[in-house]
């Protein structure tokens, strides 16, 4: 087997390769024998994505404490030289003697219920392994490339004993300077991760600066995008960003301490950072498409069939506003209605919120004497399940994080042997690795009891749904429950969230507001709440959000009252086989086509501009297909409902209101 070498020609730009492009001869023997190889002294590395667009350049320079690596597509910048991983502290030589291994490798997998069915990525991988620091630890990097973008991680191993608790990552991105970025800076660790993802230049990022993942980028002039993240988090932090030392249009990992903590300490002789991650696409929106973030993460072990994506009623959002039971609250009469409206409408789950167990129903606070295993007296559990269950419907039961992490296991079983389906687990509200580690058992435990988990008060995904498919959706995200007290919620901020926070897995915005209101009638209040966008914006994000488990987050006089465009919610799924990204530009619109089975959905949003949208039908397969279009209407309630067929010749047209959306169907005949 001959393994060509990437050769750089006139123009700077590396030529594709079948496989394995690397631009020593070293590497080239390696690649052939099984054999590692030192490099030399001032040597950079190559290695590209096997279609040959994404090359990495690695820098190993004598004297170096850290490799530094650069990253083009097609030619064009993605990233500037940048350092990572652990610094080779204490050796005169550096990084400059290290050896150097290709490998190849494929990640096939099926994902029970998510934005795709099946999952087939191909990488190159590069591992370098330098001398021993100072202190005798072995120090790694491994460099994985895929079609679809780039993985680093380091390594750090001791040779006997436990590594020192120096021991730190130092891991940067340096963007190219005239990058069109969008990030959401939280200022500080240990938040609920939800804010809104603004425009950011390069150059005015800061040292003090704590971003968010994924960080977002445009390459200069239309050369590419980019979205900074992190995938397999395993007893480490959680990364945040902030700005490099030197103030030159950079990032640099950042990783937080328990609250009011020392370090958790280094345990046992190995240490890896999780992935860092660059997904690559030609614009923003073909990021949404990405699924790096689960690739890179430990494949599923036993049997998941068990897991069943839907809808569930909601009693939280709405106030627990319910006209047929003369005292709404967390009682019998009232978790019934909800129950009822779930049954009636086919939906899969009802979520028992904040309240049910003892001196529960503070929010936050974890107040004296809650106990999450004894229901109030006003709720039985048993019942609710029984009573939900001649309705096709499962239960979903609320719970504090700081009550399950002390009785997990008890309160897991019990809720299993209730019949319980689900969990929402809420205020984690942190990042430290204790609180990484504490979602880890939280998804093991829960897939061992065959129940479904939500994290909410949760940080950004790292593609845990890979290893534990239960773990079918998350909060951390500025969602619907911002309506009830403030007016962050905007239709440019919906719109948003497709290209930024749910680049990196479900999101739990919490949908389904059925009381559209315009800006001069918005009023903030947690019984029966509003929202500045249009009814057709409400029945898109069932397409555009991707979360196999979705909110149908509004009262059941909500929908009876104006029920334009219920049906639709009714019938849309919320796992798919397929996504596609069809059109739009970030903070402006987007139009997103799903996949179940052989019929296509399609949802648009735009901001505060009326647009009209003319979407080519190209993705569709030969043949015809019914066509069902629910569109902005009259007034912000109401949405206007056409039918007809179609095929891949034709396009589809779409007219959004101000803060509107659309949503089509597409059924192959």
């Amino acid at each position: 087997m001959i393994l060509p070498i990437a050769r750089r020609g006139a123009s700077g730009r590396t030529t594709r390769s079948s496989r394995f492009p690397v631009r020593t001869i070293g590497l080239f023997l390696a690649a052939l024998t099984g054999l590692t190889t030192a490099a030399e002294a001032h040597e950079t590395q190559e290695i590209s994505s096997p279609d040959g667009r994404i090359v990495v350049s690695v820098a190993l320079q004598d004297g170096d404490l850290l490799p530094r690596y650069s990253i083009r597509q097609d030619g064009h910048e993605i990233m500037r030289p940048s350092a990572a991983g652990f610094p080779l502290a204490g050796s005169p030589q550096g990084w400059s003697e290290a050896s150097a291994n290709l490998t190849k490798g494929r990640d096939r997998y099926d994902l029970p219920a998510a934005k795709v069915r099946s999952v087939d990525e191909a990488y190159n991988q590069l591992e370098l392994a330098a001398g021993r620091d100072g202190a005798g630890n072995r120090v790694k990097l491994y460099v994985r490339v895929y079609d679809t973008g780039v993985a680093i991680r380091g390594i750090v191993e001791a040779e006997s004993g436990n590594l020192a608790q120096s021991l730190q990552e130092v891991t940067e991105f340096m963007l190219p300077r005239e990058a069109e970025c969008h990030g959401s800076n939280l200022g500080r660790f240990h938040t609920a991760h939800e804010a809104e993802f603004d425009p950011v230049r390069p150059d005015q990022i800061r040292q003090l600066n704590l971003f968010d993942a994924p960080f977002v980028c445009a390459a200069p002039d239309g050369t590419g995008a980019f979205a900074i993240a992190e995938a397999d988090v395993h007893d480490y932090p959680l990364m945040m960003l902030g700005g490099v030392r030197t103030g030159d249009s950079g990032l640099a990992v950042m990783l937080a301490d328990p609250p009011g903590g020392l370090p958790k300490p280094v345990r046992g002789n190995r240490m890896e950072t999780p992935w860092r991650v660059v997904m690559i696409a030609d614009n923003r929106g073909k990021l949404i498409e990405n699924t790096l973030i689960t690739s890179l993460n430990r494949p599923a072990e036993g049997d998941f069939a068990w897991v069943k994506p839907g809808k569930y009623a909601w009693d939280w959002w709405n106030g627990q506003t319910v006209r047929s039971v003369e005292n709404p609250g967390m009682n019998m009469a009232t978790i019934k209605a909800f129950i009822d409206f779930a049954g009636a409408n086919g939906f899969e789950y009802m979520m028992i919120d904040d309240g049910w167990y003892l001196n529960s129903g503070a929010g936050g606070r974890v107040l004296p004497g809650a106990d999450n295993l004894t229901p109030i007296a006003a709720i039985e559990i048993p019942e609710l399940v029984a009573y939900a269950r001649q309705q096709n419907v499962d239960l979903i039961l609320w719970v504090h994080s700081d009550m399950i992490r002390t009785n997990m296991e008890q309160a897991l079983a019990l809720y299993a042997s209730w019949g319980i389906k689900g969990i929402k687990v809420d205020f984690m509200d942190r990042d430290d690795a204790e609180m990484v580690e504490f979602y880890n058992r939280i998804a093991e435990a829960t897939a061992r009891h065959r129940i479904l988990l939500n994290m909410h008060g949760a940080y950004h995904p790292t593609g845990l749904i890979r290893t534990y498919p239960n773990y079918i959706t998350q909060e951390g995200v500025l969602g619907a429950e911002y309506n009830r007290w403030s007016v962050r919620i905007n239709a440019r901020h919906n719109v948003s969230l497709a290209y930024t926070r749910m680049l990196t897995g479900p999101m739990d915005y919490t949908p389904g507001a059925f009381r559209n209101v315009p800006d001069s009638e918005f009023r903030m209040t947690s019984k029966g709440p509003m929202v500045r966008f249009t009814r057709g914006q409400t029945l898109a994000m069932y397409v555009v959000y991707d979360s196999p488990l979705q909110s149908v987050a509004d009262s059941p006089e909500a929908y009876a009252d104006k029920p334009s465009g219920l049906d639709f919610i009714r019938l849309v799924p919320t796992a798919w086989d397929e996504t596609r990204f069809l059109a739009g530009e970030i903070d402006e619109y987007v139009v997103i086509a799903r996949r179940k089975g052989r019929d296509w959905y399609v949802g648009a949003m735009t901001d505060g501009k009326q647009r009209t949208l003319t979407i080519p039908l190209t993705f569709l397969d030969k043949g015809r297909y019914a066509s069902t279009i629910w569109q902005d209407g009259s007034d912000m309630t109401s949405v206007d409902t056409k039918t007809g067929t179609a095929d891949r010749q034709q396009s589809l047209q779409l007219e959004l209101a101000p803060s509107g959306g659309a949503v089509a169907v597409l059924r192959a005949q």
